[in-house]
């Protein structure tokens, strides 16, 4: 794997933290950090009271998610980290200071699935009402950003195969 930085992208939902994890516990010398643990507190504010992020909030907390991808790219052999980076510009920001090193993978699900997914699911600040605003500030990657892109309607363990598979 010739990538350093993998963020683990998608809506809320689809897996980016459990999948995380499995993967740094699959490869010697990588780690997982999941993104939500590196909002600023306004931004988790915002969230629990049921409003969706704006580019102004995404920034800044972005900016947070580049430096410590490359502080971690230093003593470990792969970073993933998850991050929604739902739109194209917040991709095209988190790889271009350092495009060889970085690569996503988008966890692809149903909105059937995700919902479902949700619907059991508790966060401490990331509300199933806020999933509409999810979808719809998707923008999903195109062939010529080279994400990698992985159906989620299967077991974790398969996913992180795929991924692995897929990486190389």
């Amino acid at each position: 794997m010739s990538q350093r930085i993998v963020y683990l992208m998608g809506v809320s939902g689809c897996g980016k933290s459990t999948v995380g994890e499995g993967l740094a516990t699959a490869i010697d010398g990588a780690i997982y950090l999941d993104g939500d643990d590196f909002h600023p507190p306004a931004n988790k504010q915002k969230m629990g009271a049921g409003i969706a992020l704006d580019d102004d909030d995404r920034w800044p907390w972005f900016d947070v998610l580049k430096k410590l991808a490359a502080e971690k790219s230093q003593s470990h052999d792969l970073v993933f980290i998850a991050c929604s980076a739902l739109k194209r510009a917040y991709r095209d920001y988190l790889k271009k200071d350092d495009p060889q090193n970085v690569r996503f993978v988008w966890l692809d699900g149903s909105r059937e699935l995700i919902d479902a997914r949700l619907a059991d699911r508790q966060h401490e600040y990331m509300p199933a009402s806020l999933l509409d605003s999810q979808f719809a500030a998707l923008e999903k990657p195109t062939v010529d950003e080279g994400v990698v892109r992985v159906g989620v309607d299967q077991e974790p363990s398969e996913i992180v195969e795929e991924i692995l598979s897929k990486l190389g």
